[in-house]
């Protein structure tokens, strides 16, 4: 084989090997998410709920690939969402002092917040609150994305 045939065949297929890598990333956490909570049961637990918020698309960091929705219901013992995450891996829930709304302000502010889970499901969750922490000592709800330290959503709910 020539060296320029050697050459384009390394880049067509670099290229494809990054945009199927890029595109597990987006569907394997789909494929290995948990079912979803089922409506009932979100409604059920989010009646005990002691703030209500709501995640909005339209926030400064989120993006087309990188957004929530729905209405969050924190109570002393769980954090439900009845709505949708767009797919990632890694996603985790984070309480904080302060609302925010940008990846600059999330780092800036992690000292300061606690992480109360993982987000397993994209439709609908359910999250228990571990009993150390209390929900009424913060005023926001964060999704962050920690593999690859990307905002997601946030909500104030105090």
């Amino acid at each position: 084989m020539k060296a320029r045939t050697i050459v384009i065949l390394l880049i067509t297929h670099g290229i494809v090997g990054i945009a199927g890598f890029a595109i597990g990333i987006f569907v394997l956490p789909i494929l290995v998410a948990p079912p979803a909570p089922t409506q009932s049961a979100v409604e059920e637990i989010s009646a005990q709920a002691s703030y209500t918020a709501e995640f909005r698309r339209d926030l400064q960091d989120s993006d087309a690939l990188h957004w929530g929705e729905g209405q969050v219901s924190v109570s002393s013992t769980s954090i439900t969402l009845m709505g949708e995450l767009a797919p990632g891996p890694d996603y985790k829930l984070y309480l904080s002092p302060k609302y925010l709304e940008t990846e600059a302000e999330f780092n800036r502010l992690k000292p300061d917040m606690v992480r109360v889970g993982d987000v397993r499901t994209f439709d609908n969750f359910i999250i228990e609150v571990p009993s150390h922490i209390d929900p009424s000592e913060f005023t926001s709800v964060i999704v962050w994305c920690e593999s690859f330290g990307q905002f997601i959503t946030s909500a104030k709910y105090k």
